[in-house]
């Protein structure tokens, strides 16, 4: 392996942080509703932060799967999006600081960039690492955001019932740094929240903010959220109206909340919560009529 220390450049000296903990919060191949995208720039704008740390990026992603924009006006190129992989330092609203890694998951070199995010938790006395996603779920809009937990030690996460046994998914570096964390001893655990399926394509600024809600009670981070409270319930308020305007729709949303409140009533300690119900209905089954109709609702200007 090449030298993972190369990968990554300090932007200046760093001032007394105790323990922090790193929040990972990386575009990936999946971010339903944009969950993640949307509690990163919350954060990031609403709290004061620097930047402490940039990643080689050239090193890291394959440019032909994800090409960044550029403009085009009349005859020349007038911008370039560059793409930025780094670490940031912010404070909760206690003034309490941690990190905060942004930027676009890397294709390429996942041990070597593992390593390298180790070493810098290693430098930087990390005390905690926690990884933020949003995935696409077979769950009704009109119920609680739910969140899968899950951690290298199980006391990190008490209080999180399981809602799968065993699965298997396409690895993602931010996994696997979690993985690795693991294996070396590191407190490390990450948070998925449950984004109904048929608003995987749009804003969903309920997951984002979920995402902070958790990350605030695992860590004891003060964190705002405030402006997500509020445009979720914008966007909740829009979405009850177009469903509204549907016959098909209203029974899918019933159907799912149906499937939904059963599972909740069979929730006992110690016992998964889907173990004896069988799997969710998926997309196709359930939601495919009722993504098509907010579609054409969205395309309308609805």
């Amino acid at each position: 392996m090449l030298d993972p220390h190369a990968l990554y450049d300090l932007t200046g000296d760093l001032p007394e942080l105790g323990r922090p903990v790193l929040v990972q919060a990386l575009s990936g191949y999946v971010d339903a509703g944009n969950g993640t995208k949307l509690a990163r720039e919350h954060l990031t704008k609403t709290l004061e932060h620097r930047t402490v740390a940039t990643f080689d990026v050239d090193q890291l992603l394959d440019y032909r799967s994800r090409r960044p924009p550029m403009i085009f006006v009349e005859d020349h190129w007038t911008e370039y999006e560059d793409p930025t992989l780094e670490l940031h330092l912010l404070q909760d609203d206690a003034g309490t600081p941690f990190l905060l890694m942004t930027g676009p998951e890397p294709d390429l070199q996942w041990e070597r960039f593992v390593a390298a995010v180790i070493g810098l938790i290693d430098r930087l006395g990390v005390q905690m690492t926690v990884g933020l996603n949003s995935i696409p779920m077979a769950v009704p809009h009109t119920r609680p955001t739910g969140v899968t937990a899950h951690a290298t030690r199980r006391d990190l996460i008490a209080g999180y019932e399981p809602w799968l046994q065993r699965v298997q998914v396409p690895g993602s570096a931010g996994n696997l740094l979690e993985y690795r964390l693991g294996q070396r001893g590191h407190d490390a655990l990450g948070f998925a929240v449950h984004v109904p399926h048929y608003l995987a394509q749009a804003e969903f600024p309920a997951a984002a903010e979920q995402l902070l809600a958790s990350l605030s009670k695992a860590t004891g981070l003060l964190l705002p959220t405030d402006g997500l409270r509020e445009n979720a319930e914008l966007v909740r308020a829009d979405i009850d109206h177009q469903v509204a305007q549907s016959e098909e729709a209203t029974q899918l949303v019933r159907a799912l909340e149906e499937q939904y409140d059963a599972f909740t009533r069979g929730r006992a300690p110690g016992r998964n919560l889907l173990a004896d119900t069988g799997p969710l209905p998926t997309a196709e089954e359930l939601g495919a009529e009722l993504e098509r109709f907010l579609a054409e609702q969205q395309g309308d200007g609805s």
